[in-house]
């Protein structure tokens, strides 16, 4: 595959049906993805740092009310453009990705709303590392320890293996419409590390013994559960540890806040 592909990014900013995340009943907003963070709606953030990729050329996000989110500027400028378009937000996270991937050109970058520590470089960084390994499918990675440098709080959760531990990135890859079969690995977050049995409806239960004990590296599980889909799946690892700290909570949401203004602060410095 040709390093020139332009990639489609589909962005999930999506909510729980009939459930106000904490986070946006505090700020005063009907769904999380549009709550402020270092004054930028989340969406928005996301959305400026996909757009900005150079290897990302249409930009879909798969939403359940889209006109709160159409109204940002950022969002509502490349709207105009003709760049970007809204799919609808289903029931679960994989059914709301088929809906992005409709009618869509391959491959797909999948992120989500609430990734506003991915930075342009960083999803560059991924889709080279995607099209250069031709992967099937493929999710980011961050170490542990880059993540703990990133900010020693900034996450809690690690998968280990035997190459070491490491936290997902909530960012993915499907290569092509084959892939969507993967998009199993998706189901309900892809939290794993939370629910096993997660991993045990998605990979197997020998895998999940593997998983668990940590007695494989992360290329072997992977290659192992490439059998399983029929597909070259691979586990990315990414160079910056902040690209694992999302908005999932408070705790999270202040991080991400003291992460962004010392950025700030070093950009104005330097």
């Amino acid at each position: 595959m040709a390093h020139s592909t332009k990639v489609t990014a589909l962005i999930m900013a999506g909510k729980r049906s009939g459930v106000l995340d904490p986070l946006a009943a505090r700020a005063g907003v009907a769904q999380k993805c549009v709550v402020p963070v270092h004054g930028i709606p989340m969406i928005e953030r996301a959305v400026k740092h996909v757009a900005a990729c150079k290897e990302v050329s249409a930009i879909k996000i798969v939403a359940h009310e889209p006109d709160e989110i159409a109204s940002l500027p950022t969002i509502a400028a490349l709207i105009a453009e003709g760049r970007l378009t809204f799919a609808e937000g289903k029931f679960n996270l994989v059914d709301s990705v088929f809906s992005g991937a409709e009618g869509a050109d391959w491959p797909i970058l999948i992120t989500t709303a609430d990734n506003c520590l991915v930075t342009p470089e960083g999803y560059s960084e991924f889709i080279r590392k995607c099209l250069a390994n031709e992967a099937g499918a493929a999710a980011g990675l961050a170490r542990k320890e880059d993540v703990i440098a990133a900010d020693p709080v900034g996450q809690k959760k690690f998968y280990q293996f035997k190459d070491g531990d490491f936290s997902n990135c909530n960012m993915y890859w499907l290569g092509s419409e084959q892939a969507l079969g993967a998009a199993e690995i998706m189901r309900q977050g892809g939290q794993f590390a939370k629910f096993p049995s997660r991993v045990i409806k998605a990979f197997g239960l020998i895998n999940l013994i593997r998983f668990r004990f940590g007695n494989w590296s992360k290329e072997n599980l992977f290659a192992e559960i490439s059998k399983r889909f029929g597909i070259k799946l691979m586990a990315i690892e990414l160079s910056d540890g902040q690209y694992a700290i999302d908005v999932d909570n408070e705790r999270t949401f202040d991080v991400t806040e003291r992460i962004l203004k010392r950025q700030e602060s070093q950009a104005i410095a330097g």
